[in-house]
């Protein structure tokens, strides 16, 4: 089990970027197997009409097309894998980020980091949050404040590790 600390936070958007990738290949075979491709070829020997020469042969690579449909069931099944990691790893990332003393903080992390939002948006969304704020959230407020928690808070907080 991973330690509950920013390595988490880490972690969960390295795993959201990896399940995007698997996802992206898994459409791009699933549009390959709707769409394959033909191949053609020229053999010698006897037409319909009786005459002998060359024949043009038109089809589908079907083995590439087998091929193709058991690496798309692997991606599948690597993607249910990697999404049920996803949820562990959203668990413990929304227990450190609870774990924050700040309110605002675990706040800007919560839009940013589980809910993927831009620093614009997280902005906004804080803006609303708190309206009667006298300086108000700007995207550069929000990017520099969430790079100085990363950069001040010790890898592992209990030093253990």
């Amino acid at each position: 089990m991973i330690p509950l600390d920013k390595e988490v936070l880490i972690q969960y958007c390295e795993m959201k970027e990896e399940i995007k990738d698997i996802r992206r290949r898994i459409q791009k075979l699933d549009k390959f197997l709707s769409q394959p491709h033909q191949v053609s070829d020229t053999v010698k020997g006897t037409r319909r009409d009786g005459t002998i020469g060359s024949i043009k042969v038109t089809g589908y690579p079907v083995p590439e097309h087998y091929r193709k449909m058991a690496i798309r069931e692997r991606y599948k099944e690597l993607l249910e894998k990697k999404e049920t990691e996803l949820l562990e790893l959203t668990c413990q990332a929304e227990e450190y980020i609870e774990s924050i003393p700040k309110s605002e903080m675990r706040s800007m992390l919560r839009f940013s980091i589980i809910d993927g939002l831009s620093n614009a948006k997280v902005a906004e969304c804080m803006n609303r949050m708190f309206p009667k704020r006298r300086i108000k959230y700007t995207d550069e407020n929000v990017k520099k404040r969430i790079q100085r928690f990363f950069e001040n808070v010790p890898l592992c907080p209990d030093e253990k590790c």
